[in-house]
């Protein structure tokens, strides 16, 4: 049988979909069918299919031999400017319902989008983008958006109070040149996910104030890179929704897959004065592990016992907010 929360469909730059999925059992055979016309090259746990119009999201049915099927659609878009641009949708929760697709969006930073991506974007009709950058972040690489009904903008600058202490100290310890290692950026990681639990409580709790002030928003949640500061972002709406952990931390981990720290590691280490650092130590700020997000994780537990208590207690998303949320977001009952 196949199953729901392990179907990955992903749009390259070229405009080709290419599909992924586990079964319960191995002998499992699955068909896809685009709906709408396009070419599927069948593999034996994946497909490509290419020659859909470009201009708009498509759905996929995958069904097995047994008659159970999936609707499903991309949850990587295929954006030029923006590597891990993802829909996180579609996820099962733990009550048997559904995370809509096409109303939640995770990202990095978006201002270097194409045209083409510009074209796509518009295509969501998106209503709200929580942008949780620095607010220098925001002045030197301003957002392109489309130009007709563009969404709202909210600015929730995240800056995790670890930040310049740890650069501060491995300055001093390099008497005038930063010097560290892989294992301490890596514990800088855990470091900041877990001030995310503990010291952004006001900055993720205006985010669902945002969400929530706009009638069945769809919005985007994004940062630089999308990863650690909207990581933890897409983590607490889906928990919210009633998504279990261990496909939280599934979805967090996508980030893996779609980013890739290579290419962003001459920015990363121009951004914070590192050009002379070895990039293996630099590689964990670049990188998504799950101890990264267990830590945050960890703190929620360790202070209030529950992510339900912590959204009531730490952000103001008591019963009432919970319920509206998955009014909005919920396919009840979904197959």
């Amino acid at each position: 049988m196949l199953i729901s929360d392990a179907v990955h469909i992903w749009r390259d730059a070229g405009g080709d979909y290419h599909l992924e999925w586990e079964a319960s059992h191995p002998d499992t055979r699955v068909t896809v069918e685009p709906l709408g016309e396009g070419q599927v090259v069948q593999l034996e746990q994946a497909a490509r299919v290419s020659g859909l119009p470009a201009g708009n999201r498509h759905f996929f049915r995958l069904r097995d031999q047994h008659g159970n099927e999936i609707l499903a659609s991309e949850r990587k878009l295929g954006m030029e400017g923006t590597p891990n641009f993802r829909d996180f949708g579609g996820y099962r929760t733990a009550d048997g319902n559904k995370v809509k697709w096409g109303y939640l969006y995770r990202s990095g930073q978006l201002s270097s989008l194409s045209d083409r991506d510009i074209d796509l974007l518009a295509s969501l009709e998106l209503d709200l983008v929580c942008d949780f950058r620095r607010e220098e972040e925001q002045a030197s690489d301003p957002s392109r958006l489309p130009p007709l009904r563009p969404p709202r903008i909210a600015s929730l600058p995240i800056i995790p109070g670890s930040n310049s202490r740890f650069f501060e100290e491995a300055e001093k310890q390099g008497e005038g040149q930063l010097e560290f290692g892989r294992q301490a950026m890596f514990d800088f990681m855990v470091e900041i996910n877990r001030d995310f639990a503990e010291g952004q409580r006001e900055t993720y709790g205006r985010m669902f104030r945002e969400i929530l002030e706009l009638d069945d928003a769809r919005f985007l949640v994004h940062c630089a890179a999308g990863k650690d500061r909207t990581g933890f972002a897409a983590a607490l709406v889906l928990l919210a929704l009633g998504v279990p952990r261990d496909v939280v931390m599934r979805d967090y981990m996508l980030t893996a897959r779609f980013f890739n720290p290579d290419r962003e590691m001459a920015r990363l280490q121009s951004k914070y004065g590192m050009e002379h650092v070895d990039a293996d130590a630099v590689r964990p700020m670049l990188e998504v592990h799950e101890d990264y997000l267990a830590r945050a994780l960890a703190s929620i537990d360790d202070n209030y016992g529950s992510v339900e208590q912590y959204l009531e207690e730490a952000l103001g998303v008591g019963d009432p907010e919970q319920r509206e949320l998955r009014r909005r977001y919920l396919e009840q009952g979904a197959g």
